[in-house]
């Protein structure tokens, strides 16, 4: 297998929580008449229990095999940069510096500060507060300044020089204080924390203990959150409510830092105008230096928000339905053929009428008949409607089908801009409610039951956007009905969390939904929760990533599956992102030397190991390991280790095959011969002299066969073993694990996927 999955193998039994519950009914015949009337009821429920599981299996693996095709697909979207400022006005905005865990480089720092100016009292009040008790709570809405609020109060107390790290928002602050994570002289934040999962809250005194650490070592720590923190009975005494400095102060701030720009009276007081209607500090900066970079006209033409204001003025007349629902529809269904389109709008409009014949309140503004679009639709010029229906909103083009091939294309249709899809979904939410919105959700749950791919991915591209401004209702009528429901609603739910993290404030919530999903509630939604941690998710929130799905590996065999197929698809997405794939690497490595031997954790690590060995990328049939060893220096060591604790386990002849078709990549590619030469080192480093023999003479009779004996393999695997009379350091022979078993490699296993 090199998709990520496995062969079947002995599986360890299931938790309680994951095994079926027994029938109700009344007590089971005994006796004779038990015997006549169930010949065999244990077989029979063994063998029930192996189909369901088998079954089980069958759907999780197309679920998996969906997420790859859209990780490979839309991979650039997954890891591309994060919408830090909403993409307001096409003024896009790099990853706010930590938004991922871990440490924040000085030079993002200073970017994110160059046009700082302190909002006033507030800052000289959270200023104060982090001074007495070495923390505080930045509270507001949401882009309003608080991350580079809470760099600049670390910076001005610890100094220009100070070292800053991100900390998961997922971290709990009462075990901070007693963590291992606090380091002296260091300035901390958490961004966008959404609060704790633990049945009981975070007590005041769990605070008050933090505060005490924080300030014995001399460290700070800077929350952001929403403004509900300030309700938190153990934090409200250090929350400080965050504003935005004043508009027109700031522009005046940035352009005193910029090169000056002579304007026109007429033109300076627009300019002013405009900018004084902006809520967001992140787009005065960007005016700022627009008009300093290409002038007035194009700094105006961005603060008139244009995009903004067509949405608007189509809104401002309320549409009839037969305008209304088709862009109802495009908003969740961008992009996808224009037949298939108009299949599922025709859905929606089913769903609003047996919804208006309910005797409820019709969708929109009875200005003509209110479902002229259900009513001499065979005549009727629906697709010339366009022309009219959403003028200069939306266009239609011709794009490739998946499948890529024979440049066969269909026509779309697409919003003109990607900023006008969340307009247009921020005006539906603004304006509509229930009449609209419940059976625009029951559609939305049909596609992600019976939609294909590409719907159900457009599907959860929508709801993310919905997210932006509906959180709750996304979370409760949404993605927990679809987290536990069959594969199609699951992979749905997992991909709407992966989307959601193109926005800063949203990725916290999304992590924090994945969290809950994690631990008693169910397979179902422990298995989607595995999903969802790979993607966009588990490329910003790495180590919470890797750690929660160590945990679901460790559970019943179907999550454990699930885990296993999550870790493995986060390093095949981790090729363009080396210092990814080293942690990914490093941390199975470190769970192999830190699990005892012969235990479940060792087990579980083993399998996690060996089906890292065996996976292949994403978008071609080379072996991840050929591709690490080819582009992600630092991963021969790791990888060695692998290899070398594969072999000496259970799963050696699955280790040996994934060898050899390594090699068989690489036989060509005379640029790796030192990199697999050092390869080679680094696992006879570890191995015995007999270890080593047995490697050499199983290697030797496994590319014989058919699959890898190809020209150059058993070269390069000269290359490898190296010289059989070098010496092994004498540390490495105390250290050596148990002799590798001398039997045969069946080296056909795994060779060629069938």
């Amino acid at each position: 297998m090199t998709d990520g999955s496995e062969p079947a193998e002995p599986s360890a039994p299931a938790p309680a929580e994951e095994a079926a519950p027994p029938d109700g009914g009344s007590a089971p015949p005994v006796g004779k008449d038990a015997i006549a009337a169930n010949p065999e009821p244990a077989t029979d429920l063994g063998r029930r229990k192996e189909q369901e599981e088998r079954e089980e299996r069958e759907e999780d693996d197309r679920g998996y095999d969906d997420l790859s095709r859209v990780h490979r697909l839309v991979n650039n979207n997954f890891y591309g940069v994060v919408d830090a400022s909403g993409a307001a006005f096409g003024f896009g905005a790099g990853t706010s510096p930590g938004l991922a865990p871990g440490t924040i480089e000085p030079e993002e720092v200073d970017r994110t500060l160059r046009f700082y100016l302190p909002p006033q009292p507030c800052f000289d009040e959270a200023l104060d507060t982090l001074s007495q008790d070495a923390l505080v709570v930045l509270t507001g809405r949401d882009n309003c300044g608080r991350g580079a609020g809470a760099l600049a109060l670390l910076k001005r107390i610890l100094g220009a020089e100070a070292k800053l790290r991100s900390l998961s928002p997922a971290n709990a602050l009462a075990e901070l204080a007693v963590s291992r994570d606090l380091k002296p002289g260091q300035g901390y934040v958490i961004l966008d924390y959404v609060g704790e999962l633990r049945p009981e809250a975070v007590q005041a005194y769990d605070i008050a203990r933090l505060s005490e650490e924080l300030g014995r070592k001399g460290s700070y720590l800077v929350i952001t959150a929403g403004d509900t923190a300030g309700r938190r009975l153990a934090l409200q005494h250090r929350c400080v409510p965050w504003r935005a400095p004043d508009p027109e102060e700031l522009f005046e701030h940035c352009m005193g830092r910029l090169p000056h720009v002579d304007l026109d009276p007429d033109t300076e007081k627009e300019l002013l105008e405009r900018i004084r209607e902006q809520r967001r500090p992140t787009d005065v900066v960007a005016a700022a230096r627009t008009l300093s970079q290409e002038g007035a006209e194009k700094a105006l033409d961005v603060l008139r928000d244009r995009d903004q204001e067509l949405v608007q003025q189509w809104f401002r007349k309320p549409p009839t339905a037969e305008d209304l629902l088709p862009l109802a529809a495009l908003a969740f269904l961008e992009g996808i053929p224009e037949r298939t389109f108009e299949k599922e709008c025709a859905a929606l409009a089913a769903h609003v009428r047996n919804w208006e014949q309910s005797g409820e309140a019709p969708a929109a503004e009875p200005d003509g008949p209110a479902l002229a679009l259900t009513s001499g639709v065979v005549v009727r010029q629906s697709r010339a409607r366009w022309r009219e229906r959403a003028v200069g909103l939306v266009t239609a083009e011709h794009r490739l089908g998946p499948s890529r091939d024979a440049g066969r294309s269909e026509r779309c249709l697409v919003f003109r801009s990607p900023r006008i899809r969340e307009l247009v979904i921020a005006e539906l939410h603004d304006l509509y409610g229930y009449e609209l919105w419940y059976p625009l959700r029951r559609w939305l749950g049909e596609l992600a039951l019976l939609g294909d791919l590409d719907t159900r991915t457009e599907v959860a591209r929508g709801v993310a956007l919905l997210a932006r401004y509906a959180l709750v209702e996304v979370d409760e009528n949404l993605l927990t009905v679809w987290s536990d429901g069959i594969t199609s609603q699951r992979v749905t739910a997992a991909l709407t969390l992966q989307f959601m993290c193109d926005v800063e404030h949203l990725a916290p919530q999304a992590l924090n939904t994945v969290q809950s999903w994690v631990d008693n509630r169910g397979a179902g939604r422990a298995v989607t929760a595995a999903m969802a941690l790979t993607g966009r998710l588990g490329s910003l929130y790495r180590l919470d990533a890797l750690n929660w799905l160590w945990f679901l590996g460790n559970r019943g065999e179907r999550v454990a599956f699930s885990a296993r197929r999550s870790l493995v698809l986060l390093l095949q997405t981790a090729e363009r992102d080396p210092e990814r794939a080293l942690l990914i690497l490093r941390y199975v490595r470190t769970l192999l030397a830190k699990t005892a031997l012969g235990s479940r954790e060792h087990s579980v690590a083993l399998r996690i190991a060996v089906q890292i060995l065996e996976a292949a990328r994403l978008d071609a049939a080379e072996p991840v390991t050929a591709a690490l060893l080819r582009g992600v220096p630092g991963s021969v060591r790791h990888l060695a280790s692998l290899w070398t604790d594969v072999l000496h386990s259970t799963h050696r002849s699955r280790a040996l095959s994934a060898l050899c078709r390594m090699l068989v990549q690489l036989r060509d590619d005379p640029s790796v011969t030192a990199v697999v030469r050092e390869l080679g080192e680094a696992m006879r480093n570890t191995m015995s002299p007999r270890q080593w023999t047995a490697l050499h003479h199983h290697l030797s009779m496994a590319l014989k066969h058919p699959d890898y004996a190809i020209p150059g393999a058993a070269r390069l695997a000269q290359v490898l073993l190296g010289s059989l009379r070098g010496r092994v350091p004498t540390a490495a022979r105390r250290s050596a694990p148990p002799p590798m078993s001398t039997f045969p490699f069946p080296s056909a296993q795994g060779g060629r996927n069938k």
